[in-house]
């Protein structure tokens, strides 16, 4: 990883960096995260993370958080490309101590677009499971296989080539309903944008995105961003360029 910088307001900014510039197929990589209690920690990758094309055994990514009490936790990875003929299963698990809260990007492309190599990849295998003071507070697996059912058919990805997700937890009063609301007025105004969100059964909201680019994805990912921290915890918007 890179040196962490300090931002205005005491809050750490780091980037996890994968020196290999890429995942290849076999890889397996895990990274290990223990945030202390009362810390501000916000979390990204210097690039999107390219997944390369396998001949036999899928690319591993295992990312494991412990969040300590009354930390905060912005955890915004660029999104993952995966390349024709490659394969992922990525799984994510955050542990939220009490009194803590939490940000959590995840985010992905068809493929090289540009490249002709719309959904051409053979597996992505992605599980987030998130545990608030012990107890489930968010499970999501997305498992995509083109050569078993199209992505783009209808009522599925379509047309988009962008998919997102963020999921927003604290352990303490926030109005859910009003950032459901507020994240509804960001998708519904934003281009080449369809999504919805909703909230959980306890202490969080989720919100889900298809885009048409991944400049519009990028986009409304920050509108989404700077309207969450802005309720759970009184912040202003985050410039999210690479420092």
């Amino acid at each position: 990883m890179l040196t962490p910088l300090t931002l205005a307001g005491g809050a750490s900014y780091l980037m996890l960096l994968n020196p290999t510039g890429g995942v290849l197929g076999g890889d397996r990589l895990t990274t290990e995260i223990v945030q202390e209690p009362g810390t501000h920690v916000c979390l990204t990758t210097p690039s999107a993370t390219r997944i390369y094309r396998t001949t036999e055994k899928p690319a591993v990514l295992e990312t494991r958080i412990r969040v300590g009490e009354r930390a905060t936790l912005e955890y915004f990875p660029d999104h993952v490309i995966p390349h024709a003929g490659s394969a992922l299963r990525q799984t994510l698990h955050i542990d939220l101590a009490r009194g803590s809260r939490a940000i959590v990007l995840d985010s992905m492309a068809a493929g090289r677009v540009a490249h002709g190599e719309r959904w051409k990849f053979v597996e992505m295998d992605s599980r987030i499971e998130v545990r608030a003071c012990g107890k489930p507070a968010y499970v999501n697996r997305t498992r995509i296989v083109p050569a078993e059912r199209r992505p783009d058919q209808l009522g599925a990805a379509q047309d988009f080539d962008y998919v997102s997700s963020m999921a927003v937890f604290a352990d303490g009063p926030t109005d859910w309903k009003e950032l459901c609301s507020a994240a509804s007025e960001v998708l519904n105004s934003a281009p080449d944008i369809l999504g919805g969100a909703s909230e959980l059964s306890r202490s969080g909201c989720v919100i889900r995105l298809l885009a048409r680019s991944a400049s519009a994805m990028t986009l409304a990912n920050l509108q989404l961003w700077n309207a969450a921290r802005s309720r759970i915890a009184g912040l202003p918007p985050f410039d999210h360029r690479k420092y």
